[in-house]
């Protein structure tokens, strides 16, 4: 099994910056990909960002395209998602997760950091 950990939300101004960090542990042989996603309150979890685990193929959602950016440490097994120019509404409990080889949706998640975007 694989364990996702993530950290780094908060509290921040609109405009400004926060890296979210998401600790991989476990069987990390078999993830395959790796994804973002937020949920606000009241309103349904929605995709935010992706990649292979091995880095490549990137994916964004259009409302974070240019203001996101998804990376990963090898030596760390650690994901990460760097946020700029953030807006109030980014303001969402964000997830971690992960798709292992031969699965079609993700089935592995974190249990969520907070991030709050003030106006």
């Amino acid at each position: 099994q694989v364990q996702l950990v993530e950290s780094g939300g908060g509290l921040v101004q609109a405009g400004g910056s926060l890296r979210l960090s998401c600790a991989a542990s476990g069987r990390t042989s078999s993830i395959n990909r790796v994804g973002w996603f937020r949920q606000a309150p009241g309103k349904e979890r929605e995709f935010v960002a992706s990649m292979y685990w091995s880095g490549s193929s990137t994916r964004y959602a259009d409302s974070v395209k240019g203001r996101f950016t998804i990376s990963r440490d090898n030596a760390k097994n650690t994901v990460y998602l760097q946020m700029n120019s953030l807006k109030p509404e980014d303001t969402a409990l964000y997830y971690c997760a992960m798709r292992t080889v031969l699965t079609t949706t993700y089935n592995g998640w974190g249990q969520g950091t907070q991030v709050t975007v003030s106006s």
